[in-house]
């Protein structure tokens, strides 16, 4: 198959990580695919190093950018609409909110056109959706407004969780026969693999932390919704309680300063660590020098660190929202009530004191996530979507 994948940047997340895999796994296989971008900009880092030499092609469109731009989409959307004229694809398959929108149109408009050598099928990812009630209720009738149109456009969804599915349900986006679930892969051999002590030792030196520690570890952006607030308000109280508790926060972002300098003023920085952004290389260093992974996002499709973090045999502890509950449970960790900073701070009590119950969780939780995060299971569902779709 000749397959174009279209995501708005390259930047350090879960929805672009999982974007590579896809698009090396499927050229692997014998299928010429393309990868259509945007640039890198922003603090959260950057893949474009991981495209290199691997068996797929990569063209950078640079009026692709995250924020609503009325110009540069428009140049955006006919740049992608120019390229695939020339690609001619027999899929495409989109991820995130703008290149989502343009590039399903410009698909679209491609293969109704004299020009089409194809019927292309589209495929969009939803990896989380744009509205959420975190805002304006007019911002989000735009943004649903804007999701049902190109959902006319649209062959097929792939969702990364159940919960992206009901999601767009309620909004009406879509029909669910047109909906499936492909957990977002993780390449899982740098997680299942011990690491010598030595250099997990030595990460907690690096960062300030003690060998005997017990370790709470955040792995993401220091932005808005992404629930640092709560883990710091619960760390207030457990920080009397438990000596040697630390909170290890890892990822940068535009609240980088705030927070550190909330930690600092609250006293906290003792127990409050901050890693700074990390290449993806590290993360299974960072989580297999922790203790338990404490994820408390307001808003995300279902979050990369958390079966990242039970495939290196820690329990996590995260809000019930979106896909959490379909990984977490009393068996891999605690699911709690969204906000609830009681309960956060039971539930990290709880773990904080009872060595035998994290490994406990930790070694369930590792093998609950196993298959279901592999690469090959869920570049296995896309094929199968795709050739069902090509197939009539």
């Amino acid at each position: 198959m000749k397959i174009v994948h279209i995501i708005t940047r390259l930047i350090l997340g879960g929805a672009q990580e999982n974007t590579l895999i896809t698009c090396k796994l499927l050229a692997q296989r014998g299928h010429d695919v393309t990868l259509i971008t945007g640039p890198a900009i922003g603090p959260e880092g950057e893949l474009f190093e991981k495209t290199k030499e691997e068996p797929y092609k990569v063209i950078t469109v640079d009026e692709m950018i995250r924020a609503i731009h009325p110009a540069k989409d428009w140049f955006a959307y006919r740049k992608i609409k120019k390229h695939l004229k020339k690609l001619q694809p027999d899929i495409v398959h989109t991820h995130s909110a703008k290149a989502g929108i343009l590039g399903r149109y410009a698909a679209n408009k491609i293969r109704n056109t004299r020009y089409a050598i194809r019927d292309t099928k589209i495929v969009h990812t939803i990896h989380g959706l744009a509205f959420h009630q975190y805002q304006s209720n007019l911002l989000n009738r735009f943004y649903i407004a804007v999701e049902k149109a190109a959902a006319k456009r649209t062959d097929s969804f792939i969702s990364v969780a159940n919960a992206m599915t009901k999601q767009a349900l309620d909004a009406v986006i879509g029909s669910e026969d047109k909906f499936t679930t492909a957990y977002s892969a993780i390449e899982e051999d740098a997680f299942l693999t011990p690491l010598p002590e030595e250099q997990l030792t030595e990460f907690r030196v690096h960062n300030g932390i003690s060998k005997d520690a017990v370790v709470l570890t955040t792995v993401a952006r220091l932005f808005e919704l992404k629930g640092h607030d709560y883990i710091i308000e619960s760390a207030k109280e457990l920080s009397k309680k438990f000596e040697n508790a630390i909170w290890l926060f890892v990822g940068d972002g535009n609240l980088s300063d705030y927070y550190r300098d909330q930690v600092t003023k609250l006293g906290l920085a003792h127990c409050i660590k901050f890693a700074g952004l990390l290449p993806p290389s590290q993360i299974p260093l960072a989580l297999q020098a922790s203790d338990i992974l404490v994820h408390c996002s307001l808003r995300e499709g279902l979050a990369r660190a958390i079966p990242q973090a039970m495939l290196c045999g820690k329990p996590a502890i995260a809000f019930d929202l979106d896909g959490a509950a379909e990984v977490v449970n009393e068996n891999t960790g605690r699911l709690i009530e969204a906000k609830n900073v009681q309960q956060l701070i039971k539930a990290c009590a709880e773990l904080i004191e009872d060595k035998e119950l994290r490994l406990r969780l930790g070694s369930t939780a590792r093998e609950s996530v196993k298959e279901k995060f592999a690469p090959d299971t869920m570049v296995n569902t896309i094929e199968a979507v795709y050739k069902k779709l090509l197939s009539g």
